[in-house]
This record gives C-alpha cells, structure tokens and sequence, in this order.
C-alpha cells in the first residue's frame, strides 16, 4: 500500500540543520505516526512522502518558508524580570515554559536587562532550513480508534479557537 490521503503512516526519521546538527531522531520502535493529508505534519514532508511504500527511503529539505517560517518581531515580547525566580539566573539562550489558556509555551530568552527580559515566543526552528532523512515503516488504513482520536484532537483545537 502507498502513502497517500487518509492513510495510516509510520516513518522514523533523523532531522538535521545545515550544521550537521541532529536535531531529532525517533527512537527503535516508537516512529512517528500520522493520518496523511489531516495536518499532522509539515506539509512539505508530507509531500515527499506520498506515494511511498514501506522500506521506501528519502532525503528531503525544507526551506524555512516550508517548514516554520522566519523569525517575527512581534513574537518577541518583553517580560518583567521579577516574573522569574529570584534563585535562578537569566541568561540569554535559556527556555522556559509558561501555561497559557491553549496549553504550555515555551520560550527562549533573547536579551536580559536590569528589569526586564525579552522573550522569544517564535518556534525554536523558525529561520532554519530543515533536512530530513525518512524511512517508511508502516503504511495501512487507519483503524476506527485511529480516526476517533484525531477527530477528537480536530475538536479540542477548535474549541481552544473559539
């Protein structure tokens, strides 16, 4: 069976910058599993894996616009200092997790000052050109549990929006 809408995918993968960093690779036996064409993941991986059968490999590479897109100014906020913990020092590059109504945030500290910190709310990635390395490792008809509980997280999203 091949990779395509409305099936049931497992892929494992190693994701790398242009640095050679690894950034993320799945672990032997937990690859990562999606409904293909419901959104679950980026759109440009996606698509470089449609039409894929098990054991089919491929190397893909996404731009930022295709991936997380480029960092933006207006996601840098400044935060006062005395919201952070007295014990702990701040230092740029640190991350940190805030609970919002939508759920947890994380945030990378971008400047520190006498009384304020400026706080970077865009995603980690944002910026950088993302390489792939794919194996398919499963492909098959989602099951009813499958598509009950992606219909379920559809929901909860669109509460969250409302």
């Amino acid at each position: 069976m091949k990779a395509e809408p409305n099936t049931f995918v497992a892929i494992d993968y190693t994701l790398t910058l242009d640095s050679g960093e690894v950034v993320f690779k799945t672990e032997e036996d937990k690859p990562l599993e999606f409904i293909m064409g419901q959104g679950q993941i980026l759109p440009g991986l996606e698509k470089a894996i449609e039409g894929l059968e098990p054991g089919d490999k491929v190397k893909v590479t996404l731009e930022p616009e295709d991936a997380y897109g480029f960092p933006k100014q207006e996601l840098y906020k400044e935060i006062p200092k005395e919201s952070f913990p007295q014990e702990v020092e701040i230092k740029p590059g640190m991350y940190f997790e805030i609970k919002t109504l939508q759920g947890p945030m994380m945030f990378k500290i971008h400047e520190v000052y006498d009384e304020v910190v400026v706080a970077d709310f865009n995603h980690p990635l944002a910026g950088e050109r993302l390489h792939f390395d794919v194996t398919v490792k499963e492909v098959r008809e989602p099951s009813a549990d499958e598509l009950s509980s992606l219909l379920e997280s559809k929901i909860q999203n669109f509460e969250e929006m409302e």
